[in-house]
């Protein structure tokens, strides 16, 4: 057998980055015009405008120039004034480090965290909000990457609109590929990208605001301005008549107009029902081959990514390394305390088609097995296709 170089072509099957749509990279390489060109002010506003119709929101959406960890620190940045009282949710890699910003801009931290394959309880948040009627700030991670797990966000914005606090939701990995959106989820802000599940590269942030939230960054004077991390700054920049703060990254402009008409085109709820399928059949041929996932249960398991729990005794890092050089197939590794514990499978854009999780299966039960773990590969594939098939 001839094992792949690493400059070898793969499949690239990680939670991101992810696969490009061939389209979005065809869009890439359209003319960059200059960016105070009319032609290219009147299609930005276009391109926000298919934002705002893709977000379902009712008011316009921002877009930052930069892949959207930008967003959640210009966040946290911008909407968490000094004397906030900060809650933040974790049960995961990001969301707890989502509260290691909101201590840079407000020494007054509480949050909930649990074990890292579980989901936030919204009672825990009622009861929290109960008990300490002083906080005004919220945040969450919808999909934890790092564990493939999902949160409630729209029962635990119910509970913050209620409380009159402010909702920052890191919804980088999840818009796009299942139905989650701004308002559903009665988010202040609400922070996603195009590279994810709208398959387009890295490089760009987007961003719901609601109406409450630009008044209280507008009234915040430690929010940033004439900064990279200023959200207020870009306000208005949607409109062809208005100056941008500076130059926007106008290639990536370019392939997000193409990975929201393909969104769009396609139907979200279609969109969203793929997605759901390849992770319904991967997860299948993981139990048939003896395998199990990360999260504590399947219901808060995410349609994006499947976080497999590494076998005891198996090198979880080696297992990737055997994936790709067998199998010309890329996997990702956990992060943080997730990291050598499980290995993640993204399902998002392109690789949300049912045919990719019989790949996955293949190279990590052959990947698997090469480690000493002797797993009825065959099973597993044959429980994916019964699934697959099932839904046709």
């Amino acid at each position: 057998m001839r094992y792949l170089e690493h400059a070898d072509p793969v499949i690239t099957l990680t939670a991101g980055p992810v696969n490009a749509y061939a389209e979005v990279l065809r869009g890439l390489g359209r003319t960059v015009l200059y960016d105070y060109d009319p032609a290219f002010q009147l299609f930005y506003e276009k391109v926000v405008d298919k934002a705002q119709k893709a977000m379902r929101l009712s008011n316009k959406p921002v877009i930052l120039h930069g892949e959207p960890v930008l967003g959640l620190e210009a966040a946290a940045a911008s909407l968490i004034a000094p004397d906030d009282v900060v809650l933040n949710l974790a049960s995961g890699v990001y969301g707890k480090g989502f509260g290691y910003w909101a201590k840079r801009y407000s020494p007054h931290l509480l949050e909930i965290e649990v074990p890292y394959n579980e989901a936030i309880d919204p009672q825990a948040v009622e009861a929290m909000l109960k008990e300490h009627p002083e906080i005004t700030v919220v945040s969450v991670c919808h999909h934890d990457t790092p564990s493939g797990t999902i949160n409630p966000i729209d029962a635990i914005g119910a509970l913050v609109s209620a409380h009159g606090g402010y909702l920052i939701v890191d919804a980088v990995s999840s818009f796009g590929g299942m139905k989650t959106h701004p308002e559903d989820c009665k988010a202040d802000i609400y922070v996603t990208g195009p590279n994810k599940c709208l398959g387009a590269p890295p490089g760009l942030t987007m961003m719901g605001v609601s109406e409450r939230a630009w008044a209280k960054m507008k009234g915040n004077e430690a929010a940033p301005r004439a900064s990279m991390l200023s959200i207020v700054d870009w306000e208005n920049a949607w409109s062809r008549d208005k100056p941008f703060p500076f130059t926007p990254s106008v290639s990536e402009i370019n392939g997000l107009d193409v990975a929201l008409d393909l969104y769009l085109n396609e139907g979200p709820e279609a969109v969203w029902a793929r997605h759901a399928l390849t992770a319904k059949a991967m997860r299948a041929g993981v139990a048939a081959m003896g395998l199990s996932i990360w999260a504590a249960s399947d219901t808060i398991a995410s349609p994006t990514t499947t976080a497999v729990r590494t076998p005891e005794g198996v090198d979880e890092k080696a297992l990737r390394q055997a994936a790709r050089a067998r199998y010309g197939v890329v996997f990702s590794s956990g992060r943080g305390e997730t990291l050598g514990k499980l290995t993640r499978i993204g399902h998002m854009g392109p690789t949300a088609q049912p045919i990719y999780a019989i790949t996955a299966l293949t190279a990590l039960g052959g990947a698997m097995n090469a480690a000493g773990q002797k797993l009825a590969v065959g099973k597993g594939i044959d429980a994916a296709l019964a699934v697959i098939d099932a839904d046709a």
